[in-house]
């Protein structure tokens, strides 16, 4: 005979109710499932795809600015100066797109914004 027989009680657990000796776990929910009908979270800003999107887009109309600068800069005046900073501006657009593509567009900003104003003072203060 077991305890719970000798008891007198005649108390059996029923299915599915833990005994003293089990941890007690909260059950896990179960996903809802996903309509098409059911209302969006409100968003602020982009979404990170749009972002990098955006970014790339910028940075490739930047580009194609620079190299359109580039050559008019080189057509009134031919220096290894001018040809520096603007292909430096260039290759940093590369980068930014680069970055943006993998993820790093808060990243890719700051550079974008920080390289564009060092190459516009020194285009500024360094060329003729």
């Amino acid at each position: 005979m077991t305890t719970s027989d000798q008891d007198g009680t005649g108390a059996v657990d029923a299915p599915g109710t833990p005994s003293p000796d089990t941890p007690r776990t909260p059950p896990i929910p179960a996903p809802e499932p996903a309509d098409d009908d059911a209302p969006e979270e409100a968003r602020d800003g982009l979404t990170p795809r749009q972002a990098r999107r955006l970014r790339v887009a910028v940075a490739t109309v930047v580009l194609v600015t620079l190299a359109v600068v580039l050559a008019l800069r080189l057509a009134s005046r031919t220096s290894v100066l001018v040809v520096g900073v603007y292909g430096l501006a260039m290759i940093l657009c590369g980068v930014v797109i680069e970055l943006s593509r993998h993820g790093r567009t808060r990243l890719g900003t700051w550079l974008l914004g920080t390289g564009l104003l060092a190459a516009l003072a020194a285009d500024w203060l360094l060329l003729p």
